[in-house]
């Protein structure tokens, strides 16, 4: 059995940027075991408001994600959807939300224990 890789971890922080020990740049970030890539929000239709959408999450999932950080970005202007964190407790995955940069700690505190997933806005 092949053990699950390790999800990327975030070495910077900024208004704007997002680097990782991969040597990515990112503005809004999908990071989840064994990689990542931008979070374009298009992709779904997420705004601010309401905010994170389950199909937003359903990526770092299928990557093998056990538990989910969720940032609501620097100053806390993105919001997460009842549905989102609904479709999350129905399948037992615990979820963190918190601002950007206190996502960012946790994320990198639980990367080293157990297969995560998170999306970080680095802006508003």
């Amino acid at each position: 059995m092949t053990p699950t890789p390790h999800s990327p971890r975030i070495t910077r922080i900024a208004w704007g940027v997002l680097q990782t020990d991969d040597g990515r740049t990112f503005k809004d970030a999908k990071l989840y075991p064994g990689g990542g890539r931008e979070w374009d929000w298009r992709e779904t239709g997420t705004q601010h408001e309401p905010g994170v959408q389950p199909s937003d999450v359903e990526e770092l999932l299928d990557h093998g994600a056990t538990v989910i950080v969720l940032s609501k970005g620097m100053l806390e202007r993105l919001q997460v959807q009842p549905e989102t964190l609904r479709m999350l407790e129905e399948r037992g995955v615990p979820v963190h939300v918190a601002s950007t940069k206190e996502a960012v700690m946790e994320y990198n505190a639980l990367r080293e224990r157990q297969p995560v997933g998170g999306l970080f806005h680095s802006t508003c």
